[in-house]
């Protein structure tokens, strides 16, 4: 009764095995928590990876979209010739925008309340070309926000303070004018112009815009320019632009990047998901593990069959083969489901995470502890395909042993005491 390799016959005969018969029940059940213990493993991976990916991506594009790629210093103090500068560097090869700027912190002080604010001063052509600031714009326009003294906040800052457009907020600078008595704080108000959301919530509560003239005048740096940030066309090479950059500015500038000024945050963010992806792989691994005991407690229960079937003629191959399909197809079908059941979440994460927030009455992933207004979640087809081939693999494993203690059973010994 030689078979040929995974012939309808082993595979007939590993069906029968998955289905339990009530002398078998234990051994099912032991075969239904491999089955779900790999398929919640394989999605818990999928989704948290994900999520994790979607949350440093959405961080990226926040943080970069705001800030400069690249941040060109002075050394010894401010730039003077920011303008002449800045058209030598929009001509290095990669640089889509060079732009003076001004910083500086103040207190913003409304109706009801004052809090810390950051002020950058842009120009307004400036600040339209930063898609993250002029494409959420909420109220207002950065139209003709150069004429004036008018500023742009974000909606948490406005909500804070309880102001709309239209009101004025006073600004308060504590490094103001020097006098013979000493330095007084400059203290000014300001037109709101335009409330923007960029949708991290650090920005959107401290980050406050302001004409570019009106903040020489506001921080006394009149003709100077604190830095001049940079953005190029691809932030992940931007060690690549960096040397030309230079070239273009002379010695007396130095250069930094994103990298450098985000390294422990960007760092600390890719430790945890690595670390993250080894824990939940112990999922998978105990109930791989799962597949074995309860494939050996099968063959042990099937000893009697095993010898029928070798004095039969079985071949010891057809006899590790039918046993090896029996637990491959619990970890194969589990993995199935696990990827299914993983891009099905990703895909509606958001509505699940607001789903299970009403049900509960609890604020699930709160923005003022994760910076962003909503669950993000990106799937990386190679991480995916590690993590289902990761599956996969484990779950044949698990049934080597198992199959090949199987072959190895002695008919003679099988049948002695039957």
């Amino acid at each position: 009764m030689d078979t040929a390799p995974f012939s309808a016959f082993e595979w007939m005969l590993a069906g029968r095995y998955l289905r339990a018969r009530r002398r078998e029940g234990f051994i099912s059940v032991i075969a239904g928590f491999s089955f779900l213990g790999i398929m919640l493993g394989v999605a818990t991976l999928i989704i948290v990876m994900a999520v994790m990916n979607g949350f440093r991506a959405e961080l990226f594009d926040k943080i970069l979209g705001l800030n400069g790629h690249m941040v060109v210093h002075k050394v010894g103090g401010n730039f003077t010739d920011y303008d002449e500068l800045a058209e030598r560097i929009n001509k290095v090869r990669g640089v889509e925008n060079a732009m003076p700027l001004i910083e500086g912190q103040v207190m913003v002080s409304g109706p009801g309340s004052s809090m810390g604010g950051l002020v950058r001063g842009l120009r307004g052509s400036d600040i339209k070309k930063l898609k993250l600031v002029s494409g959420n714009v909420r109220a207002g326009t950065f139209e003709r926000f150069d004429l004036g003294s008018a500023i742009a906040i974000g909606t948490r800052m406005a909500n804070a303070l309880g102001v709309k457009l239209g009101d004025t907020l006073t600004m308060i600078n504590p490094r103001g004018k020097t006098t013979i008595m000493g330095t007084t704080p400059n203290i000014k108000r300001y037109r709101i112009a335009a409330i923007f959301e960029i949708g991290m919530s650090e920005y959107d509560r401290t980050i406050v815009f302001m004409p570019f003239d009106e903040a020489q005048r506001y921080f006394n740096k009149r003709g100077s320019a604190n830095v001049l940030e940079v953005m190029v066309d691809d932030p992940e090479k931007v060690g690549d632009y960096a040397e030309e950059i230079r070239n273009a500015g002379g010695k007396s500038i130095f250069v930094s990047d994103w990298r450098q000024r985000n390294e422990s945050f960007f760092t600390v963010l890719e430790v945890e998901r690595n670390v993250m992806f080894l824990i939940l792989s112990l999922i998978v691994l105990v109930a791989a593990l799962n597949i074995i005991s309860g494939l050996m407690m099968l063959v042990k229960d099937k000893g009697r069959d095993i010898a029928i079937l070798r004095t039969m003629g079985a071949s010891q191959g057809a006899v590790m083969r039918v046993f090896l399909i029996t637990g491959a197809s619990i970890g194969v079908v589990g993995t199935i489901a696990g990827f299914v059941l993983g891009v099905l979440v990703c895909i509606n994460i958001d509505h699940i995470r607001e789903f299970i927030a009403l049900l509960t009455g609890t604020e699930l992933f709160s923005a003022e502890v994760y910076y962003l207004r909503t669950m993000p979640a990106e799937m990386d087809a190679g991480e995916t395909a590690t993590v289902v081939s990761m599956a996969l693999g484990l779950s044949v494993l698990a049934t080597l042993y198992p199959s090949w203690r199987a072959s190895k059973m002695d008919p003679v010994d099988a049948l002695r005491y039957e």
